[in-house]
């Protein structure tokens, strides 16, 4: 890979810079842009995506708008094929539920959709992740009983 190349069929987004220390980056291109990119690659066989919000939300919907047309966004909120016309700001974003094919209760979401196998792939952001593949999108711990702060979402992972 050559870290000067912008990748065949991308331009260059405008203002961005490659960051420090991130060797074989194409020049151009933040790490999140190529993580970006290369997961909305990812989703171009799937049928179905549960997804999180902020670099999962923005990949899910790259992918819809490229590799795969007919991806079908649900997220956590209960919106069924969502198809927002610019990125949401949290799963309650009121554009998510103006174009969803069907809006339902989160218990049907969790119930029905995700733990019945009705989704394909889950993409969902962590804050860490452990070397057994355990994620953490809660809360930063400090330790027992000790969470230094609250992270966005509805967390419980």
């Amino acid at each position: 890979m050559t870290t000067d190349a912008t990748p065949a069929g991308a331009t260059t987004p405008a203002g961005a810079t490659t960051p420090a220390g991130a060797p074989g980056t194409p020049a151009g291109w933040t790490s999140d842009e190529l993580m970006t990119v290369n997961a909305a690659r990812a989703l171009s066989g799937a049928r179905t995506c549960f997804v999180g919000i902020g670099l999962p939300s923005t990949a899910a919907n790259l992918a819809r708008h490229t590799a795969n047309p007919d991806l079908v966004l649900i997220y956590e909120s209960g919106t069924l094929g969502s198809k927002p016309t610019r990125l949401p700001l949290s799963i309650g974003d009121g554009e998510l539920a103006d174009t969803a094919d069907a809006v339902v209760s989160v218990p049907e979401i969790f119930n029905y959709w995700l733990q019945a196998g009705r989704i394909d792939v889950g993409f969902l952001g962590a804050a860490q992740v452990d070397r057994f593949a355990n994620i953490n999108t809660t809360a930063v711990d400090r330790g027992p009983d000790r969470p230094e702060g609250r992270l966005p979402g509805a967390g419980g992972a």
